[in-house]
C-alpha cells in the first residue's frame, strides 16, 4: 500500500487531536476525585462524581452517532471538543471565584462529557479513509488511533499527577480545558473534510428517530455483536469502578496519594502504547479469538489480584506494566473487526450505539467501586473483581459464535445486514464492538 505525504500528514493530525483531547480526559480523571476528597468529600461522593463523569458515555454515544452522521464527522469533532472545554474550564473559574459546590461539580462534569463520546466516535469514523490515503493497512491504524489512547493515558497521568500534588486539583482544570482547545484547532487546520459516504435513496428522507433506529436493529440482528458488547459492558463496569473509584482512593490511603496513582496509571498507559503499536503490525498474521482472550485476561485479572493481595507499589508497577502490553491487542482487533462489519454510511451511530452498549456498566462501576471500598473493603472488592474478570475473559475460547471474529474478505458496504449465525468452525466468521 503507497500512501500520500499528505494523506499521512492528515492522519497524523487526527491522531495527534485525539491524543490531545484524551488527554484532557486523563487530567479530568485525577483532577475530580481528588477535588471532591479535599473539600471533605467521602468515597461515596467519589463514586458519584464518577458516575456523573461516565454516564454521559451512554446519552452521548447513540444519541450524538446519528448526529456525527448528519451533520458531518469532522465538524462533529471540532464542536464537541470547544464545548466539552468550555465546560470544564467553567468548574475551575467559579471555584475561585463565587465557588463550586457538589450539585454544579455534577452538572458540569456530566455537561462536558456529554458531547466528548460523539466526538470520539466522529474521529474514529474518519479514520478509515485517512488510512487509505495514507496508505497503512485498517489493523495498524486502529492500533495508532487506540495507541493515541494510551499515550494521553501515559502523559496525562503523569502530568495530572504532579500538577495535582503541586497546585491542586482546581488549578489543573485550567489545563484539561487548553486540550480541548488545541484538539479542535488541530481538527480545523490539519484534517481535511473529505467527502463522505452518500446515503442511500430509501434513506435520504429519514428522520433522526428512523436513523437511530436502523443502527440499534444493526446492533441487536448480530449475535456476536450482542455476546461481545455484553463482556465489554460488564469488564467495563468492572474497569471503571477500579480507575475511577477503588484506585484513587486505595492510592490516597495506602500509596501516598496522586504521585502513585499517576505512576501506576502511566506506567499501564506507556505499556498499552507499546502494545498498541507493536500489535498493529503482526494483527493480520494471528488469530483473533484466541489472542482477543488471552490478552484480555491479562489485562484484567493480575492487576486485580495484585491489589487485592496488597502487593508492594514494585510489583504493581511491574503487573500493571504486563496489563498494559496485553490490552495493547484488544482494540486493534475490536476496531478493525468493527470497519468490516459496519457500511461506511452507518459507522456513526452505530458505533455511537456500540459504545453506548459498552459502557452502559461504567457509570454504576464507578458508583459500586466506592461503596464497596466503604463498606467491605480494598481486600475483598479487589479480589471479588479479579475472579469475576478472570471467567469473564475466557468465555471466548468456547467457540460458537465466537469464531465469527476471525477475518472475513466481505466488505462492510455489501453487508447492511448482519449475517446469520455461524453453525460450526465452517460458518461464517466475522465481527465487531469496543473496548
Amino acid at each position: 500500500m503507497r500512501g500520500t505525504r499528505r494523506g499521512v500528514g492528515s492522519l497524523t493530525a487526527l491522531l495527534a487531536a485525539h491524543a490531545i483531547s484524551q488527554t484532557g480526559n486523563v487530567v479530568t480523571a485525577f483532577a475530580i476525585p481528588f477535588y471532591v476528597l479535599g473539600t471533605g468529600g467521602s468515597g461515596l461522593e467519589v463514586g458519584i462524581a464518577a458516575f456523573f463523569a461516565t454516564a454521559p458515555v451512554v446519552i452521548g454515544g447513540p444519541l450524538g452517532g446519528v448526529v456525527v452522521d448528519r451533520v458531518g464527522h469532522r465538524r462533529a469533532s471540532i464542536v464537541a471538543d470547544i464545548v466539552s472545554g468550555g465546560a470544564v474550564l467553567t468548574m475551575p473559574v467559579l471555584a475561585l471565584t463565587v465557588g463550586l459546590p457538589f450539585w454544579a461539580l455534577l452538572a458540569l462534569v456530566f455537561t462536558a462529557g456529554l458531547l466528548d463520546t460523539p466526538g470520539q466516535t466522529a474521529r474514529r469514523v474518519m479514520l478509515p479513509a485517512l488510512t487509505e490515503r495514507a496508505g497503512v493497512r485498517i489493523e495498524q491504524s486502529v492500533g495508532l488511533l487506540d495507541g493515541s489512547d494510551r499515550l494521553a493515558r501515559l502523559i496525562g497521568a503523569s502530568i495530572a499527577g504532579l500538577l495535582v500534588a503541586a497546585v491542586g486539583p482546581v488549578a489543573t482544570l485550567f489545563v484539561n480545558a487548553a486540550t480541548f482547545a488545541l484538539s479542535a484547532l488541530l481538527t480545523w487546520l490539519f484534517v481535511p473534510a473529505y467527502p463522505e459516504a452518500p446515503p442511500d435513496d430509501a434513506e435520504e428522507r429519514t428522520s433522526y428517530r428512523a436513523d437511530l433506529a436502523a443502527g440499534f436493529r444493526f446492533v441487536v440482528r448480530d449475535p456476536l455483536m450482542r455476546l461481545i458488547v455484553g463482556l465489554v459492558l460488564v469488564t467495563n463496569l468492572f474497569d471503571a469502578a477500579r480507575a475511577s473509584s477503588m484506585l484513587p482512593l486505595y492510592a490516597n490511603e495506602r500509596l501516598g496519594g496522586a504521585a502513585a496513582l499517576g505512576l501506576l496509571v502511566a506506567v499501564m498507559g506507556g505499556a498499552a502504547l507499546i502494545g498498541n503499536v507493536a500489535f498493529g503490525f503482526v494483527a493480520h498474521r494471528v488469530p483473533r479469538r484466541v489472542t482477543f482472550a488471552v490478552c484480555f485476561l491479562l489485562a484484567g485479572g493480575p492487576p486485580n489480584a495484585a491489589l487485592a493481595l496488597d502487593a508492594p507499589l514494585p510489583v504493581l508497577v511491574a503487573t500493571v506494566a504486563l496489563a498494559g502490553l496485553a490490552a495493547g491487542s484488544l482494540n486493534p482487533i475490536l476496531g478493525a473487526v468493527e470497519f468490516e462489519r459496519v457500511p461506511e454510511r452507518m459507522r456513526g451511530r452505530v458505533f455511537g450505539l456500540i459504545n453506548a452498549g459498552a459502557w452502559a456498566g461504567v457509570p454504576l462501576g464507578a458508583l459500586l467501586g466506592g461503596i464497596a471500598v466503604d463498606t467491605i473493603g480494598f481486600s475483598v472488592t479487589f479480589g471479588i473483581v479479579a475472579v469475576l474478570y478472570t471467567l469473564l475473559t475466557l468465555t471466548p475460547l468456547s467457540g460458537g459464535t465466537w469464531r465469527q471474529m476471525e477475518r472475513s474478505s466481505r466488505p462492510a458496504d455489501s453487508a447492511a445486514e448482519p449475517p446469520a449465525p455461524a453453525r460450526g468452525p465452517t460458518g461464517p466468521r466475522r465481527r465487531s464492538a469496543p473496548r
